[in-house]
């Protein structure tokens, strides 16, 4: 898996060079959990009472209100479903096995600053989806292009009584770009 990220935005407006390493780390972090998350709730060997715990886990990725697009080989439309809606639809899926994997982790697009001093920017990754039947036999794979948004923002908490700032990633909307076998 690779990761690349151009931040020449954060030069620009006053963020800590130093910082802009583990803004990119924390950023992949994230999209890595969300993918081991996704492979727990698809997995039907999954106890359901562990996969919404993980649904749990997996929601606090995101920024409010965010939707995940859904395709198919069999349809041109793309669905989008908010966040939780998506894991529960995963969970329930009528296959007896489910694979996914996400690969080929990158950006695509710089980290564009925004009026509220937000950064967003998009990372592209591929999932590989394998549902199969009861007999073993396999009865639907595909491999999706997916753009994931990104926010990145300065954050303030307090500990022992002083303030420390700290940037935060948080996922946004997944957009489907394109399905393949």
């Amino acid at each position: 898996m690779t990761l690349l990220l151009s931040v020449s935005a954060f030069a620009q407006k006053s963020v800590d060079p130093r910082r802009k390493q583990a803004i990119d780390s924390l950023a992949l972090e994230k999209v890595k959990d969300l993918s081991k998350y996704i492979s727990i709730i698809g997995s039907k060997e999954t106890q359901f009472s562990e996969a919404k715990r993980v649904m749990d886990r997996a929601e606090e990725l995101f920024a409010p209100d965010s939707e995940m697009g859904v395709s198919s080989l069999s349809n041109e439309d793309i669905s989008y479903y908010k966040v939780r809606a998506y894991f529960e639809r995963l969970m329930a899926l009528n296959y007896d096995k489910v694979s996914i994997k996400w690969y080929d982790i990158h950006y695509v697009s710089d980290l564009e600053m925004q009026p509220d001093g937000t950064y967003v920017g998009v990372i592209t990754i591929y999932q590989r989806f394998e549902g199969t039947s009861k007999d073993g036999k396999l009865s639907y794979k595909d491999t999706t292009k997916k753009d994931i948004t990104i926010y990145v923002k300065k954050k303030e908490t307090q500990i022992a009584g002083r303030i420390i700032e700290f940037w935060d990633v948080m996922l946004g909307d997944i957009r489907v770009s394109e399905t393949s076998a």
